[in-house]
């Protein structure tokens, strides 16, 4: 599969995407906090945004995977045939 052969091990991308939704959570937090002035309120809008991101992303990811566009076409392997 092609998304998965790059160098970077399965862990450090989980790693990374884990640090990039705290990051991301926290950020919401920070400006819902700012604009409410509200911690209870702000913590919340982070809670539900966190839920609420994470099913989109899914959806949007499923949506993607079968739009072809963008894909360089793989050269045939040369040794595979016959």
């Amino acid at each position: 599969m092609l998304l998965f052969r790059g160098r970077e091990a399965h862990s450090r991308s989980m790693a990374k995407a884990f640090s990039w939704r705290v990051l991301g959570s926290l950020d919401t937090f920070l400006l819902s906090w700012f604009f409410t002035s509200d911690v209870k309120a702000a913590g919340a809008i982070a809670t539900t945004e966190v839920l609420t991101k994470m099913v989109l992303y899914y959806f949007h990811e499923r949506a993607w995977s079968s739009v072809r566009w963008g894909f360089k076409e793989e050269p045939d392997d040369p040794a595979t045939k016959i």
